[in-house]
């Protein structure tokens, strides 16, 4: 009998963890296996490249980096070292994949990344895409680090990215169409936009950095904001999101022509999330192109594209502590929350 088709549940990613299709430096760790992902972490190598690359399929992610003259210099994070604003890292991953035959995978930056405006993308051997793990994939997995604003302290074990695994092709059962939410009491910000030159940013700082040292907030005039160019915003949804248990959700673009700005980097939304009482709202990473633009409340900025879980998963989201669970307008956990 075939196995259910579908997104990977934590059931299955721990059964892969225990027979070696997914391998690691170090043993997994307590919430790394998410309801329908696991996160990936940081090895100690971190190498200043001089551009983004793939290795295209004849190509080898380490040849490349120590054959040519791309990397720049070497770090050892394994002590902790900062990854400086306007700078390409790749760094290696201590997972590897040993995938079976039917299984791929899909990568995203996890929620508090995107918050952060650090941009990452997933690079395999032999890809042609970022952020894909082809069908079958054997090998090392690389991580392309790019902060846009905000300098990071990162050590080795951090995790900025997570994957999802899934049997079978693609099948989307459903969108939904979510707007930008920017009616509020007069007195309540509808937005956050990132402070240029701010401090550094501790990943293993939890709830420790001032909001004022980072942001600004943002308020509408006449039920608009005018987005200012290679700026980044945090705003939030208008609509609120439940996710049942037996799917899983991806952000996606509504409308990549109208191309004057990027909605959001992470998108992976898990089983449960939003199922506390009202449901979450999605949270948008935004960031504007070359000219100014003006966003009106409840204009259409993205979709959610639902698919089958290939089995429920042990844990929803939001069950064992979460964050962003029930959120609103919200920044990323390495903020002091008011």
């Amino acid at each position: 009998m075939a196995e259910p088709e579908g997104v990977l549940s934590d059931r299955e990613l721990e059964a892969m963890i225990a027979d070696g299709s997914i391998s690691a430096e170090a043993p997994t760790e307590d919430g790394q296996i998410q309801p329908a992902s696991l996160d990936l972490r940081l090895a100690d190598d971190v190498y200043r490249i001089r551009a983004s690359f793939l290795p295209g399929k004849a190509g080898s992610v380490g040849r490349l980096l120590h054959e040519s003259d791309l990397q720049m210099h070497r770090m050892d994070i394994s002590g902790g070292a900062v990854l400086e604003t306007g700078c390409v890292y790749l760094a290696l991953l201590s997972e590897r994949l040993a995938l079976p035959p039917g299984i791929s995978g899909r990568a995203n930056p996890k929620s508090s990344t995107g918050r952060l405006d650090v941009f990452t993308r997933l690079i395999t051997d032999h890809g042609e895409a970022f952020d894909d793990v082809l069908e079958g994939y054997h090998g090392p997995l690389y991580l392309e680090i790019s902060p846009r604003t905000f300098s990071i302290l990162a050590r080795q074990g951090d995790r900025l990215n997570q994957l999802r695994l899934r049997r079978g092709p693609f099948k989307p059962l459903k969108d939904i169409t979510f707007s930008v939410e920017l009616s509020v009491p007069s007195h309540q910000p509808v937005g956050w936009r990132a402070r240029r030159h701010a401090p550094i940013v501790d990943l293993r700082k939890i709830g420790r950095h001032a909001i004022a040292d980072y942001w600004e907030p943002v308020f509408p005039h006449k039920g608009r904001v005018v987005l200012q160019p290679d700026e980044f915003y945090i705003l939030a949804s208008k609509e609120r999101v439940k996710v049942p248990g037996t799917q899983a959700a991806e952000m996606a673009p509504i409308a990549p022509e109208l191309g004057e700005f990027r909605a959001h980097y992470a998108g992976f939304f898990d089983p449960g999330f939003g199922g506390n009482e009202g449901g979450s709202r999605a949270v948008l990473e935004v960031r504007t192109r070359d000219v100014p633009f003006i966003i009106e409340d409840g204009q259409s900025v993205g979709k959610l594209v639902f698919e089958p879980m290939a089995s429920k998963p042990k844990n929803l989201y939001g069950k064992s502590g979460s964050h962003y669970q029930g959120q609103g307008l919200k920044l990323s956990k390495h903020f002091a929350q008011a």
